[in-house]
């Protein structure tokens, strides 16, 4: 992997709540605080702490009393998960959202950050979707109940700068992959799933592999320790600094590589690294999605960030995560 060509942050410090560290951004972002000897740290599983459950959060924070809060814990999945449990999509991440912030503001958190994704914009937003489309028009079908927990998670931290003069902030992640992906073949997201599919029909010598949709979609990914990189940037922007370059109630900033690929330009260069030399065959039957998916990612960029893994080198570098960790995935443990 490309050394990283940005400055470590300087302005977190203290107690630091990450919450979802066990997941794929989650456990990114915590290798990265770990470097950091002026950082420490909070961590709770899900058993250790329910973030649902309002009571068990405020006990937590008054008890812990962090400094800063990262908020990676999220329920996620594909467009099959997405359509089979649209109910626990939106209620558990808006339970998340909330008990969290409001937490973090009772307790008096010095800084907080949400993580939230692309899927928050029109499904016929102007391409690339600028921080700006956000509630300009109707969600993509599929994904909308995640979608619009997800936005009540903007408005949420906006409302709270607004009301109470706090400062957390939000930011709207491309489609992420890399090192502790899910790669349920259910519920997955699309290079995970497919990465499987092409590795599993290379051993078994399968002549083809079945892919979703017709290929025609567009989706632009972000490697997950580029966005480590680039959540910990933003939360250690100056507050001066940040408000010259959003709303007066720190609206969210977009975090991508600024590029697309098509999923049949992605499948065809995934079958090359993982080595299957077999048909791919795409389901026209199954759902697309959205047409394009491309974040305009300048006002970042003027933050002074830029994405450092191309796609390439990064599906090469989960695709070996992957073969080092395949016995584990497949076990489902």
């Amino acid at each position: 992997m490309a050394q990283s060509p940005h400055t470590p942050p300087t302005a977190i410090h203290g107690r630091i709540f990450l919450a979802g560290h066990r997941g794929m951004v989650g456990s990114a972002i915590r290798r990265r605080l770990e470097l950091r000897a002026d950082a420490d740290p909070i961590l709770r599983t899900h058993r250790e702490l329910d973030l649902t459950d309002q009571a068990a959060v405020d006990r937590f924070f008054a008890t812990e009393r962090p400094d800063s809060v990262i908020l990676a814990a999220a329920k996620v999945g594909g467009i099959w998960a997405n359509d089979r449990y649209p109910a626990e999509f939106i209620y558990q991440n808006l339970m998340m959202e909330a008990n969290v912030i409001h937490a973090a503001y009772r307790s008096g958190v010095e800084r907080l950050l949400l993580l939230g994704s692309s899927c928050i914009y029109p499904r016929l937003a102007p391409q690339p979707m600028s921080e700006e489309a956000l509630l300009t028009g109707v969600l993509e079908q599929t994904n909308e109940p995640y979608a619009i927990a997800k936005i009540a998670g903007i408005k949420l931290c906006e409302s709270y700068n607004r009301q109470y003069g706090t400062d957390f902030r939000s930011v709207m992640p491309t489609n992420l992959y890399g090192p502790g992906d899910n790669f349920d073949l259910e519920n997955s997201h699309v290079i995970p799933a497919l990465m499987r599919k092409l590795h599993e029909a290379k051993e078994n010598r399968a002549p083809s592999v079945e892919i979703w949709g017709t290929g025609t979609p567009r989706r632009e990914f972000l490697h997950v320790d580029d966005m480590a990189e680039a959540c910990l940037h933003v939360m250690e922007l100056p507050l001066e600094t940040l408000r010259a370059h959003t709303s007066p109630m720190l609206s969210h900033i977009n975090i991508g590589v600024g590029t697309d690929v098509s999923i049949r330009e992605l499948a065809e260069t995934m079958a090359e690294i993982v080595g299957f030399e077999g048909a791919l065959k795409y389901d026209s039957t199954k759902p697309d999605g959205m047409p394009r998916k491309l974040l305009d990612v300048s006002r970042l960029e003027t933050l002074g960030w830029r994405a450092g893994i191309g796609l390439r080198e990064g599906l090469s570098q989960t695709y070996g995560w992957f073969l080092d960790n395949r016995q584990t995935i497949r076990s489902g443990a």
